[in-house]
């Protein structure tokens, strides 16, 4: 079977990639050691229980939350979740707002990325492990998963804006006011750091992948708040609705 299709016909497992804003997710519990072809994931492989559900959860920053956007072994962390057998994950992202409506805060499922990002490793096929596949990345995030997400978005009353472009910039560094500008020119709702390539990566290793983005602050030049003030003020009550949103999500999804 392809690498591609391997998520369809097997019983579904979930993970979570935690990004920053979720230390208590590696706090007191301890977790598995995995190796990959492509060295260590950022953390140890950890299970959340959700009721009657285990659900795997991975630091994309590390324990420490020390790993920069630009320096993580998206590789070896996905590759990680393949081997461990998931089919499909959820990835928490933080994120600013660009476009008028979207505030600190609040959450969104975006459906589209736009990729600014460059000398990460993007792919799986690097000419030398792999036979070479060229996925149809029409619809980066998985469009199941984000429909289940929004659905329990709603029945746990939480507002949640749907759907918009994640573009995804290089980090650790914020963005300029012009560069905000010109994401939003092109076509961008949302900035973040760390959706690509976790999003390729997913579907090039055959297994669905959705994100729940976190708004913690408006984008550069959106507001006249200091961003670091923004994301100070706002992560706790975006977080509480993201947890929220899981809770419903794993309650209900088959």
């Amino acid at each position: 079977m392809s690498e591609k299709n391997r998520a369809s016909g097997r019983e579904r497992k979930f993970a979570i990639i935690a990004g920053s804003g979720f230390q208590e997710f590696v706090e007191d519990s301890s977790g598995r050691s995995v190796e990959t072809r492509y060295g260590p994931p950022s953390s140890p492989i950890r299970d959340l229980v959700y009721g009657d559900r285990t659900v795997y959860q991975l630091a994309r920053h590390g324990e420490s939350m020390l790993i920069p956007p630009h320096k993580i072994n998206y590789r070896a962390n996905l590759k990680a979740l393949q081997q461990l057998g998931v089919t499909d994950i959820i990835a928490l992202n933080t994120v600013g707002a660009i476009v008028e409506g979207h505030h600190p805060g609040s959450v969104a499922v975006p459906d589209q990325i736009i990729d600014y990002t460059f000398g990460r490793d993007h792919s799986i096929y690097d000419g030398e492990s792999d036979s070479l596949a060229n996925i149809d990345f029409t619809e980066p995030l998985n469009a199941g998963l984000r429909r289940s997400l929004l659905h329990a978005a709603e029945q746990m009353d939480v507002q949640c804006h749907k759907g918009g472009a994640y573009a995804v910039t290089q980090g650790p560094r914020l963005e300029t006011a012009a560069e905000v500008n010109k994401l939003e020119r092109d076509g961008a709702d949302y900035v973040g750091m760390t959706a690509m390539p976790e999003a390729s990566l997913a579907m090039e290793l055959g297994m669905r992948f959705a994100c729940l983005s976190l708004i913690v602050n408006y984008a550069a030049g959106r507001s006249e708040t200091d961003i670091h003030e923004d994301v100070e003020a706002s992560t706790l009550s975006a977080r509480e609705q993201a947890v929220a949103i899981l809770t419903g999500f794993f309650r209900s999804v088959d």
